[in-house]
């Protein structure tokens, strides 16, 4: 077997198991299905880590430490360092821990590098000490991006390209950072291993080296993790087990709006959302998505609605729209960009089942505008009047805001956190909601126009007397 430029060195007579990638369980010899999660395809060779000599398999666990009383617990670990980017604050709770390893995933280009280099300049900036390893890009590229984000200056960040694990681990003991990044982890390897950079043996490996170097230096880790083509991130399962926050960095390339969740958080809560909007001088972050999603919207144009949304804890105002045009080909088309196909599909059939529009002969198309994707079943009122609008062929009012699930049956029903996605509208100008009718008292600002069924709804909304003679002559539910 032949290994390129020589930068591997096999080990002899190293045990081999077969680990699942999902859940981590092992199996002597390799099977078509995991015998522990029951998945398919999914156990791949690696080096068995009980067979790794001492100071590989030191790697895999924490340092020893004597039990104590749980009162008598005493550390400074728990305070949180803010990090100069206030939208990844807020989805952090306050900022990055001492000692935590938080791991961040994204599609490529999506601005994962630049959304780092922009943290540890501003840790920086605020007397700490930071360690960029770029594993994938030369110093000189990083350079150039972080003069073009003016962190090129910085005194207290430093910066290495390096690939190999004990060189990092050298690097980390060399400069003693407070953070530490390391892009990406898929690219770190430990030559001791006979695996590739990026297998399932490398990944563990490296990452639970790094982890237990961040718990006892103290170092707030990150590290920025590859996706698949179906948006997951790459790798074994195990690896988003072994850190404490996971972050998923998401967004259109043709548009400039990206979206910071947290998947996992061990140290606060995984509901907030974190918005920023991609410039020519880096990320900046958008405190008021309202000037974002509703800016360029235009009262008065058929096929248009707002839907008061819920990301996590944060409450959106988001405009759907849809157009409705006659059928060209035998089978109608109903395309969706932002929202579920597989839910406009239904609307579709409850629209004509429920409320006796004729939709047979129709292509419909869907969208949410600005780049953002709705998926919640709260836009599905929104999303109903949208299409009843643009088969009218007359807009919505302008101050009418939509919030309500729709049920096969073609009843509303009621959505959480209504008060707060009203409260948000109120503030924006709005100051009617369509609501299902059990719905509780609005916030001041607002009135509710209440409706228990999708075609009372299109009659409260007044689409028109064509909207109007559609409802009356709706067959019974």
């Amino acid at each position: 077997m032949s290994y390129p430029l020589g930068i591997f060195r096999p080990m002899a007579n190293l045990r081999t198991v077969h680990r699942c990638q999902e859940c981590g369980a092992s199996a002597p010899r390799w099977a078509g299905r995991c015998s522990g999660g029951g998945s398919w395809n999914t156990l791949v060779e690696e080096v068995d880590s009980q067979a790794l000599p001492g100071p590989l398999a030191a790697g895999y666990g924490p340092a020893g430490a004597e039990a104590v009383p749980i009162a008598e617990v005493v550390g400074d670990r728990c305070r949180r360092r803010p990090t100069g980017v206030g939208e990844l604050d807020r989805v952090l709770g306050g900022g990055l821990l001492p000692g935590s390893v938080t791991l961040l995933g994204g599609e490529p280009g999506i601005g994962k590098s630049t959304l780092l280099l922009q943290v540890l300049a501003g840790a920086a900036a605020a007397g700490g000490r930071c360690l960029l390893v770029s594993a994938e890009e030369s110093a000189e590229q990083v350079q150039v991006r972080a003069a073009r984000l003016g962190a090129a200056r910085a005194g207290g960040l430093w910066l290495a390209s390096e690939t190999e694990l004990s060189n990092l681990v050298a690097q980390v003991e060399q400069v003693a950072p407070t953070h530490l990044v390391v892009d990406s982890i898929q690219t770190v390897f430990d030559a001791a291993l006979d695996s590739a950079p990026g297998s399932v043996a490398q990944v563990r490996h490296c990452t639970a080296r790094l982890v237990r170097l961040a718990k006892e230096r103290g170092v707030a880790t990150v590290l920025v993790g590859h996706v698949t083509k179906d948006g997951s991130l790459a790798g074994p399962r195990v690896l988003e087990h072994s850190v404490d926050t996971v972050l998923s960095f998401e967004g259109d390339r043709h548009h400039g709006l990206r979206l910071l969740r947290a998947v996992k958080h061990r140290f606060g809560p995984v509901g907030e959302l974190g918005l920023f909007e991609m410039g020519p001088r880096g990320l900046v972050g958008v405190p008021d998505a309202a000037g974002l999603f509703l800016a360029d919207r235009q009262p008065g144009v058929s096929g248009s609605a707002v839907v008061a949304a819920l990301d996590g804890c944060r409450p959106l105002l988001v405009e759907v729209q849809a157009l409705v045009v006659s059928a060209k080909a035998a089978f109608p088309r109903r395309s969706a960009e932002g929202v579920d196909a597989g839910r406009l599909e239904l609307l579709v059939a409850v629209l004509e089942k429920r409320v006796g529009a004729d939709l047979g002969r129709s292509d419909v198309y869907a969208l949410a505008a600005g780049g953002v994707r709705v998926v919640e079943p709260a836009a599905d009122l929104a999303l109903s009047l949208a299409v009843v609008s643009s088969h009218a062929g007359v807009a919505l009012p302008a101050d009418l805001v939509a919030c309500g699930e729709v049920g096969l049956g073609g009843e509303l029903r009621q959505v959480p956190q209504l008060e707060r996605r009203l409260v948000e509208a109120a503030r924006l100008g709005f100051g009617r909601a369509i609501v299902p009718a059990g719905s509780p008292q609005p916030p001041a600002g607002i009135s509710a126009l209440r409706a228990g069924t999708l075609a009372e709804a299109v009659r409260a909304a007044d689409v028109h007397s064509h909207a109007r003679s559609i409802t009356e002559t709706a067959p019974a539910s």
